[in-house]
């Protein structure tokens, strides 16, 4: 029997900054950034240039077994910075300043190549987005309308959420190898 290619989600530690957050307020429980992360339809994701200079690109990812997950065709800028430096961040929220929360994800992108792996991300980005963005999975790849992608794993080492509103509150989850 194939092994199976799901998982586990690790529990992070969470810590709420008091010079950030309002008196009244607590740590946001990881179970809260996950469906914000689930939910979400737009990231912007951070690389950097092998110059030193940042680069920011909006885009589309999925939450899968503990990690997010984007493609990239592999001439694109993206692309490029993570075959130097493959530490990025993902950031996502709401586009107003008194309600909603915003998660910032920090972490290694990780090529994915693994063909089972990359059909069941494949169905993820199709039950999430819709068909038009359905992926073939084929050498190691997606395969789709704008030809090949080449699809990344983020596994978060640390993430924020800014809770907006009333109370404010900054919240930190720091993943280590003892959280469970």
């Amino acid at each position: 029997m194939p092994e199976s290619t799901h998982l586990p989600e690790r529990t992070p530690v969470a810590e709420l900054d008091p010079r950030y957050s309002d008196p009244k307020a607590t740590a946001a429980d990881w179970a809260q950034a996950v469906a914000l992360l689930e939910a979400a339809e737009i990231f912007w994701l951070s690389t950097v240039r092998p110059d030193g200079r940042p680069h920011v690109t909006p885009l589309i990812a999925v939450w899968l077994d503990g990690g997010l997950h984007f493609c990239t065709g592999a001439d694109e800028r993206k692309a490029k910075n993570l075959r130097d430096n493959q530490e990025v961040v993902l950031t996502t929220g709401a586009n107003a300043l008194s309600e909603g929360c915003d998660v910032v994800v920090e972490g290694a992108a990780a090529r994915v190549t693994d063909e089972e792996r990359l059909r069941s991300l494949a169905a993820a980005y199709t039950e999430k987005y819709g068909t038009d963005w359905q992926f073939d999975v084929r050498d190691g790849a997606f395969v789709g309308d704008g030809g090949l992608a080449l699809v990344f794993r983020v596994e978060p080492r640390t993430a924020f959420g800014f809770g907006k509103g009333d109370p404010y509150a900054q919240t930190r989850w720091q993943f280590t190898q003892f959280a469970q």
